[in-house]
């Protein structure tokens, strides 16, 4: 599954105001909706941060396979402590944390450059993942962008950071847990095993596996049909409500013209 899509298309559904197609749950204006979209995007993509050739891995000559090798490492390897709730509270953390680290500047007071390099960096990862840009030079210089933009020309967007995080973090992993691969389930590091009665048992053995992890496959395995589907449709998804954000920014209602 492409998380980047998932990710844009939560954060939407969550912030956004579209008429049938978002809850409005954290209302934001449309700058929000779009920007919060863009990094929750990227966010989707950090729990894969366990593996050596994820996105992530190619941000940065040699530094990112250094850091991706190192996380996977550390989390227990591809699909395990990276693949947690836990990893979604320390990513939440982290985010949280970066909007505290602040710079003084003449003339605009405390910039969250934190929050700003976070915002550059999720915005590149997306970008890059969707393919919307070829090179990751190009990615980073409009991810940098971006997170200047938040930072110093609408800087109370910045609360909303941490949120997108943890929202495209958990995304993730709701996207791998609708695969047949499963997760190491909500209490890592305990990953307890079903008992062996579970192997004979229709359904349940697929959805408490015998190594301990939980899923409910209702895509199948990924990369197949089921899953391409669903990630086309949340793709129509995103740019029908992204246009609708967007009309709105520039001050046309949609809804007035029909």
């Amino acid at each position: 599954m492409n998380h980047a899509i998932t990710g844009a298309a939560a954060w939407i559904a969550l912030t956004g105001a579209v008429p049938y197609l978002t809850t409005g749950a954290l209302p934001l204006d449309p700058i929000g909706v779009l920007a919060g979209a863009a990094v929750c995007a990227g966010a989707a993509l950090l729990p894969d941060a366990d593996h050596h050739s994820a996105t992530i891995a190619h941000s940065v000559p040699v530094l990112g396979r250094l850091v991706t090798r190192a996380i996977g490492e550390v989390s227990g390897g591809h699909r395990h402590g990276a693949h947690s709730l836990l990893a979604v509270g320390v990513a939440a953390l982290l985010a949280w944390a970066l909007t505290l680290l602040t710079v003084p500047l003449d003339g605009f007071g405390p910039v969250a450059i934190g929050a700003g390099v976070g915002t550059a960096a999720l915005v590149c990862f997306g970008l890059k993942a969707r393919d919307f840009v070829d090179r990751w030079s190009t990615a980073w210089l409009l991810g940098i962008a971006m997170g200047l933009f938040i930072v110093v020309v609408v800087p109370e967007q910045i609360e909303w950071f941490p949120v997108a995080v943890a929202l495209g973090y958990a995304v993730h992993l709701a996207g791998d847990a609708l695969t047949t691969g499963g997760l190491p389930g909500p209490w890592w590091p305990w990953v307890p095993r079903p008992p062996a009665a579970f192997a004979e048992v229709p359904v349940l053995n697929r959805v408490w596996m015998r190594n301990g992890y939980v899923a409910l496959p209702l895509l199948g395995d990924t990369g197949s049909r089921r899953e391409r589907a669903f990630g086309a449709l949340l793709t129509i998804y995103v740019s029908v409500a992204s246009g609708y954000q967007l009309l709105l920014g520039i001050g046309i209602d949609p809804l007035s013209i029909v």
